[in-house]
């Protein structure tokens, strides 16, 4: 079955209360094009977004925060997006952050199907409020749980048609990740090649990980 389509139809799949991944870091990597059909075509509404900052005020996920539909964020940084840091400072219960390795290892985790993992990250500050500690080898380490979404929307710079995806250098960054991660994974390319043109090597995301393919309107 084909895998390449638009952007409004691949999106028509996320529904109310879903967990969005969303790659990119700041604006490297961002799939705009898959947000921007977000804002203008589906309805979806109490979404939770995954994403390493959420994005700037120039980018299109604040676009569809300002809508009211994002009810929850898990992030390790926000202060490139002032919608998110009014969140927090509206409804602390509504934003969680993380250490950025940890959000990382929590989503990798969550594609890997390994349920957590212990981290000496956060010991000691509030981020180990109410976890679960444990000692190994004289340390304290902090219980992490895995990390997964429902859809995921990452960014590749060539992908074929069988999804088989190329992020070039820091691109990569957490949409590499998230496409193990969630449930139906979405990928926008700058460019969409013939099965056999991409050479193997450089495949980041296997096309088995990819449910759908559109073009980037950053091509």
């Amino acid at each position: 079955m084909g895998k390449i389509t638009t952007a409004a139809e691949a999106v028509r799949n996320i529904k109310d209360g879903d967990v969005i991944l969303v790659g990119g870091f700041l604006m490297a990597g961002s799939p705009e094009t898959l947000i921007k059909a977000l804002l203008e075509t589906s309805g979806a509404k109490d979404l939770t977004v995954v994403s390493n900052d959420t994005g700037t005020a120039d980018s299109n996920m604040i676009k569809v925060m300002k809508t009211g539909r994002v009810i929850k964020v898990h992030a390790s940084y926000i202060g490139a997006n002032p919608m998110t840091g009014q969140m927090l400072i509206d409804d602390p219960n509504s934003v969680t952050l993380y250490p950025q390795g940890t959000l990382a290892e929590k989503l990798r985790c969550g594609g890997a199907g390994i349920a957590g993992f212990y981290t000496p990250v956060g010991v000691g500050t509030v981020i180990a409020e109410g976890k679960e500690s444990r000692i190994f080898d004289g340390r304290e380490y902090l219980l992490e749980t895995a990390l997964r979404g429902n859809v995921a929307f990452v960014k590749a710079t060539i992908a074929d048609k069988f999804g088989n995806c190329f992020l070039r250098g820091s691109t990569k960054n957490f949409g590499a990740i998230m496409a193990r991660a969630a449930d139906y994974v979405v990928a926008e390319a700058q460019k969409i090649v013939e099965v056999g043109e991409l050479d193997p090597e450089l495949v980041t995301i296997p096309g088995i990980f990819i449910d759908a393919l559109v073009q980037s309107e950053d091509a």
